[in-house]
């Protein structure tokens, strides 16, 4: 196994969960440009087809909710069939939806690829199956582990944003979906190759751990029955609630609205679609580095301060920016405050969701706190969409995006720390 080879080699130079965390981010951000690519391509099908944005939207919408309603039961997965097993099946289905959707001609097939089949697919690279990733192999620095794995969708924005709106505007949308099935498809052989099962599996304890972890048996029964019990002892916890509520605010204001509209609502301030793109590729910059430094700094701060902040600084910088003269000196200012707590949120809720409920049960429970992320990703996808073709602008969205994330800044402040000791309860 080359793995197993792989960790003899690397014997006393570097720990074997570092090549695992590099390969699961190399596949993460070949996921994250499928999942951006629906931003940069609502110009070019309006051109193509003449589809209203609403339409488009509503298939994006449902990209992000299925994202969020399938996590739990694909981390179920995980449990019973292995985690291995399931990153490359997500991988495959997002090849097949966004290599198929290259031929669609109607909403329908719009909706059937990009909505459903690539928010299935999408699954590989959503919280459950990360949070999965970082307890399994790190005893320590599982915050950190979290973070550049929440750091890739910012890098997956930098290296595929501009690209592909070059691409559009040359070759139109057809030639995103090639892009993203190929390189999606470079990373299965990879995956397949270097991604052991567990540390056990190829001889080795979780980096910071002094003894070889005995995980626990397998779940029993069926995945359903795995994501449901998560389910209910979250539901019996008002942090479970806090937690799901605040994280659904955050994907309210991030891919629902920013990663799906700012492109267009450039356009409509009379920025070009490259432009707006590299906007974005710019707070991919930033939300890269504030991923990494935010899953550096839940190793040793309390994550529920680390949000209130995270919140409110998106919050300001999602009120100001409409007022702006939105010109390289405001889209600049905008990109620095608003990309470093883009994702930075991801490693302090999962720090968060660990301390409450426990490494046991935290990737499923997680799983379900980020259904409420894409609920809300899907209600401003769809709504901004809506309040842009009735009111001519997105001025209302951006409002109403930037004060939710105020109230999500009170909301994490009152997760309780009565729990800190409870173990979870397999």
């Amino acid at each position: 196994m080359i793995a197993i080879g792989l960790t003899r080699l690397c014997a006393g130079r570097v720990h074997y969960a570092w090549i695992v965390l590099a390969v699961m981010f190399s596949a993460t951000l070949a996921g994250v440009g499928v999942r951006a690519a629906p931003g940069v391509m609502i110009l070019p099908l309006q051109r193509a087809f003449g589809w209203d944005v609403s339409t488009i939207s509503g298939a994006v919408s449902v990209n992000i909710i299925l994202l969020g309603v399938t996590g739990p039961f694909l981390t179920g997965l995980v449990e019973v069939f292995g985690l291995k097993r399931m990153v490359l099946l997500c991988m495959g289905l997002l090849i097949a939806g966004t290599g198929l959707s290259t031929f669609m001609t109607t909403p329908w097939q719009l909706f059937l690829t990009w909505g459903f089949m690539v928010g299935i697919g999408s699954g590989a690279g959503a919280f459950g199956i990360a949070a999965a990733v970082a307890n399994r192999w790190f005893e320590k620095r599982n915050g950190l582990a979290m973070g550049l794995l929440m750091a890739a969708n910012a890098a997956g924005q930098l290296l595929f944003l501009p690209l592909l709106a070059m691409l559009a505007e040359q070759y139109g949308w057809q030639a995103i979906s090639i892009v993203v099935t190929l390189a999606v498809a470079a990373m299965l052989p990879i995956v397949t190759l270097l991604m052991p099962e567990s540390p056990a599996q190829i001889g080795l304890a979780p980096f910071g751990a002094t003894a070889m972890a005995v995980r626990p048996p397998p779940r029993q029964g069926n995945p359903v029955a795995v994501a449901m019990k998560a389910l209910s002892r979250g539901v019996r916890s008002m942090d479970f609630w806090l937690l799901t509520l605040s994280f659904g605010i955050c994907g309210f204001s991030t891919n629902g609205l920013i990663n799906t509209h700012l492109i267009a609502y450039c356009a409509d301030r009379g920025i070009a679609a490259v432009t707006g793109a590299s906007v974005l590729a710019a707070l991919g910059v930033f939300s890269l580095i504030g991923s990494t430094l935010s899953g550096w700094l839940c190793d040793r701060f309390n994550p529920r301060a680390l949000l209130f902040w995270y919140y409110s600084l998106r919050g300001i910088s999602l009120i100001v920016v409409p007022f702006s003269e939105f010109d390289f000196v405001s889209l600049s200012i905008f990109s620095i405050f608003y990309g470093l707590d883009w994702v930075a949120t991801g490693p302090a809720t999962f720090a968060l969701t660990n301390e409450v409920f426990g490494r046991r049960d935290t990737p499923v429970i997680l799983s379900w706190i980020f259904a409420g992320h894409q609920v809300g990703g899907a209600l401003a996808a769809f709504g901004a969409g809506a309040i842009r073709s009735t009111n001519g602008d997105y001025l209302l969205a951006f409002i109403t995006s930037g004060l939710a994330c105020l109230v999500a800044s009170l909301l994490v402040l009152r997760v309780s720390r009565h729990q800190l000791a409870v173990a979870s309860a397999g």
